[in-house]
């Protein structure tokens, strides 16, 4: 090979190498957002009325089954789950927690209701129209926000993972880590397992929902909910905790949304 062949090539090889180099280096934002990473929709909470709401309520999880409004508090020596008719308000049934329990989110799967706890590691199946203890389990980790899906239970735990148990024997079944835009969001609070497949969450100390694609861990959506602080009564703000608190309305695509020590519940609609 002649001299000046080779130069030629070396030249050549050159120039392939600063492509690649500067095709990487073009593409260095994918390395942290993946290129196929979902792109999360904004959404908005839309005001349909306003309901009572027990203002010394810690609210820690809420669901709606058939006619009756089911809702769970935290706070040791305060935590009990109660069922309430969802027109009228009227209480059906009550059950309060055995100190030092500190109870998390409910669910309702077949004739079950469970009931989570804080730190307790303890989960709690009760009698759907009773209320009554039937039996404890033992779980690993915290226990934060709890629904039900067709054939498993959805579990948060303050991470950015999401649990799914057998809504039998509450046994851990698998997980998936949640991602917004393709990067991870912690403190997932209380769940809404909607009909829709997908699963709603609050994200605790902010005013903001998430819908997650459970199949996936991918955020669709992100829905600000910030304007239902600001239609609480003013002189009743001060005394309020973070919003927490989401079931659908079932057969409907609204739902009913609060806080804990909030004196007011709100039927929403999101929007964009």
């Amino acid at each position: 090979m002649t001299p000046r062949r080779t130069s030629r090539l070396l030249a050549i090889a050159a120039l392939l190498l600063a492509a690649v180099l500067l095709a990487g280096c073009s593409g260095g934002s994918s390395a942290s957002a993946p290129a196929d990473a979902l792109v999360a929709e904004h959404l908005r909470t839309e005001i349909i009325r306003e309901l009572p709401h027990d203002r010394t309520a810690f609210t820690q999880g809420l669901e709606i089954s058939g006619d009756t409004l089911y809702e769970s508090t935290g706070r040791v020596g305060q935590s009990w789950v109660r069922a309430t008719d969802l027109e009228s308000g009227v209480e059906l049934a009550r059950a309060d927690l055995a100190l030092p329990l500190f109870g998390e989110g409910i669910t309702i799967t077949g004739d079950t209701l469970w009931q989570i706890t804080w730190k307790d590691g303890i989960a709690i199946a009760r009698d759907r129209t009773t209320l009554a203890q039937q039996r404890q389990v033992r779980y690993a980790g915290e226990g934060w926000g709890l629904c039900a899906q067709a054939d498993r239970l959805v579990m948060s735990n303050g991470s950015d993972t999401l649990t799914f148990r057998d809504p039998v024997s509450f046994d851990a079944i698998g997980s998936v880590d949640v991602t917004l835009n393709g990067r991870p969001i912690d403190r997932l609070n209380e769940l809404d397992c909607n009909s829709d497949g997908f699963v709603y969450a609050n994200v605790w100390t902010t005013d903001q929902i998430v819908k997650i694609d459970p199949a996936t861990g991918a955020v669709a959506a992100q829905i600000d909910a910030a304007n239902l602080k600001d239609a609480l009564p003013s002189d009743q703000r001060d005394d309020i905790d973070v919003l927490n608190g989401i079931a659908q309305i079932p057969g409907t695509d609204r739902f009913l949304v609060t806080g804990k020590l909030w004196p007011r519940m709100f039927e929403v609609r999101f929007v964009s």
